[in-house]
C-alpha cells in the first residue's frame, strides 16, 4: 500500500485499519493518520514532542500537523512560556467527533457517486 491510501486500497481491503480509512477518506498521508493517533494518546504534545515520538524530523511533523489543522483533524493551542515567548500544543479532535467527520465525508462521497450514475447516459 502507498504512504497514501486510495478508495481501491479500502474496497479491496476486508479489514482496513482504522488509520488508512482515515487516511484515505481525508486525502492525507499515512503519517499524518499516524500523527493524529500519537496525539490521541498524548494531548498537548508540542511539535518537538511529537518529532520524538514519531522519530521524524521536525519539519516533517510541521507539515503533517498543517494538514491535519487544515482538515480540522487537529487543534492547535499556544501556551506561554515562563521565560518569555511561546509553543504551540496540539491535540486529536476526539476519536468520536473525528468518526463523526468520516461518516459525513463518506456518505458526501456515495452521495455524489449514486448522482453520477443516475446521471449517466441522461
Amino acid at each position: 500500500m502507498s504512504d497514501t491510501p486510495t478508495m481501491d486500497d479500502l474496497i479491496g481491503d476486508p479489514d482496513p485499519e482504522f488509520r488508512h480509512v482515515l487516511a484515505c477518506v481525508f486525502g492525507i498521508q499515512d503519517h499524518e493518520s499516524r500523527t493524529y493517533l500519537v496525539l490521541l494518546e498524548y494531548p498537548g504534545s508540542t511539535v518537538a514532542e511529537l518529532a520524538e515520538t514519531l522519530n521524524r524530523d521536525r519539519s516533517n511533523v510541521n507539515r503533517s500537523l498543517s494538514t491535519l489543522l487544515e482538515k480540522g483533524l487537529v487543534e492547535r493551542e499556544r501556551r506561554l512560556l515562563d521565560p518569555g515567548g511561546y509553543v504551540y500544543q496540539y491535540t486529536a479532535v476526539p476519536l468520536p467527533e473525528a468518526k463523526e467527520m468520516l461518516h459525513t465525508a463518506l456518505d458526501e462521497w456515495v452521495e455524489s457517486v449514486h448522482t453520477a450514475i443516475d446521471e449517466f447516459g441522461t
